[in-house]
């Protein structure tokens, strides 16, 4: 069985992040909004992501 509770954010991504990956990220409005991950995704360095998503959050919050 794989192991899916991490300390934080951090160890959660560690591995996954690659230039030129797509993320999908669920939720309506700002429920389900991954609000930990984003900045992580984004302090990562990561370059030329696609995100997919069904709503950006609200301003200055989540996707926006």
């Amino acid at each position: 069985m794989t192991h899916k509770i991490y300390d934080g954010p951090g160890a959660a991504l560690e591995g996954l992040l690659f230039d030129g990956m797509t993320i999908m990220s669920g939720g309506f409005g700002l429920s389900g909004n991954p609000e930990s991950l984003i900045p992580q995704i984004r302090d990562s360095g990561v370059k030329n992501i696609t995100v997919i998503s069904n709503n950006a959050g609200a301003d200055g919050f989540g996707l926006w």
